[in-house]
């Protein structure tokens, strides 16, 4: 057997992973308010918490358990077929009507996203350990998971209309149960951390804290954490906005968000080369408030072509904001914690940060909400959102913490030894 050829099977395989991977959780995510919305009252907030706090709990599970006692393919295929039969669960769970409590549905949702959480670094694992060209060819595998995601959104709104129905957490769920399958067919993959004592500051990324006595990393976490909050709002409300538009194809829609996410992936590095981290960070802060702007311009009066521009900005939002990130913390942290300072850049934002923001998010569309008499036939009360408002307040947060890191972030110190190349 030639190499190249078992290299290229290697890399086929990851990559059907990775598409897996993410169409199980573009399947359910973006649309999952729109369900609740539909058929139970409230919840939708904490529907939307229980991912960041999964992502809090999940590295002390791949800290003591995954990463010393088992096969990183086998701890894959267990956690996504009891993630996917959680999932198609979830529905018998949910509200049959408005008056019944949602509590049950959303405690499912946690279950699949304990789960499901762990995978995230388990399938990024697996792929370095069986790759023998690691920065040519991650890339490639990764970015099969975007395709993922834009092919569960087409599934979802073109295949199945189920943008408002639960038949999204059966495509969900079943996704979930083919992933877990397959896992056990994946390169073997010994655990990683055979041997080796767990740390609760390693699982943490506590060591990294080390790196906030310069005041540069301090001022760049910072604003990550608070960006995070106002952030929050896009990905547990955008899709219930874009459908209170008129749009049926809600999913279909957003997938237009992880198009350009590939389109500016791909011109990273020429943007790196131009503009540098510090101004990379600021344009994907920008980005943000503009896409709220366009959001609360567009609320109104419906207007489709700043509704579409605000999530088509969803490719520099998301690559020069949190992939930018990554880099930065990559070149910052030394090489015996780089990992380390990785998990608590994630701890930070999509624990702490998109975890308090969707409480708050929630908090302000209740404040944001009025119920009128004459709703349809079997509710006594229309509820109202004030889109515009509720958009702008975020837009005018997001500027404010831009306007902070511009003014407050200096990072004259040289990269650390050994540090990675900027990539995307």
């Amino acid at each position: 057997m030639q190499p190249s050829s078992s290299s290229f099977r290697v890399t086929a395989s990851l990559a059907a992973m990775m598409f897996l991977q993410f169409f199980v959780w573009g399947s359910w995510y973006v649309t999952t308010g729109n369900f609740m919305q539909a058929h139970m009252a409230g919840g939708i907030a904490w529907a939307y918490s229980v991912g960041p706090i999964a992502a809090i709990v999940s590295p002390f599970f791949l800290g003591m358990i995954a990463d010393r006692f088992f096969a990183s393919q086998k701890v894959l295929a267990v956690m996504h077929l009891l993630g996917g039969a959680a999932l198609l669960a979830a529905p018998s769970f949910a509200a049959g009507s408005k008056d019944e409590s949602w509590v049950p549905f959303v405690l499912v949702l946690g279950l699949h996203m304990l789960c499901y959480m762990p995978t995230l670094g388990l399938t990024t694992s697996l792929s370095f350990h069986n790759l023998q060209d690691q920065e040519k060819q991650f890339p490639i595998v990764r970015v099969f998971g975007t395709v993922g995601w834009i092919a569960a959104n087409q599934v979802i709104s073109n295949g199945f209309q189920a943008d408002f129905t639960a038949t999204q957490y059966t495509v969900a769920g079943s996704a979930g149960l083919l992933l877990g399958v397959y896992s056990f067919f994946l390169p073997h993959t010994p655990p990683p951390a055979a041997g080796r004592p767990f740390s609760v500051r390693q699982a943490l990324g506590l060591d990294a804290l080390a790196l906030l006595k310069e005041r540069a990393f301090l001022v760049f976490m910072v604003c990550s954490f608070l960006l995070c909050v106002p952030l929050a709002a896009y990905y547990n409300r955008a899709g219930i906005f874009v459908g209170s538009t008129g749009v049926q194809d809600v999913a279909a829609k957003m997938s237009w968000g992880q198009i350009s996410e590939v389109f500016f992936m791909l011109v990273m590095p020429l943007c790196f080369v131009r503009l540098g981290v510090k101004w990379m960070l600021l344009v994907g802060m920008a980005a943000w408030v503009v896409r709220y702007a366009l959001f609360s311009f567009a609320a109104d009066d419906k207007v489709f072509w700043m509704l579409m521009g605000g999530i088509l900005l969803h490719g520099v939002c998301y690559d020069f904001f949190f992939v930018t990130g990554m880099v930065y913390v990559d070149k910052r942290a030394p090489v015996e914690i780089r990992a380390q300072a990785q998990g608590f850049l994630v701890l930070v934002t999509q624990g702490l940060g998109l975890g308090l923001g969707a409480q708050l998010v929630g908090a302000m569309v209740d404040a944001y909400t009025t119920s009128h008499a004459g709703g349809p036939p079997g509710q006594e009360t229309l509820e109202v959102m004030a889109w515009r408002p509720f958009w702008m307040i975020l837009a005018l947060a997001a500027a404010a913490i831009a306007l902070l890191f511009l003014f407050t972030f200096r990072d004259r110190r040289a990269p650390s030894a050994g540090a990675g190349q900027e990539r995307a």
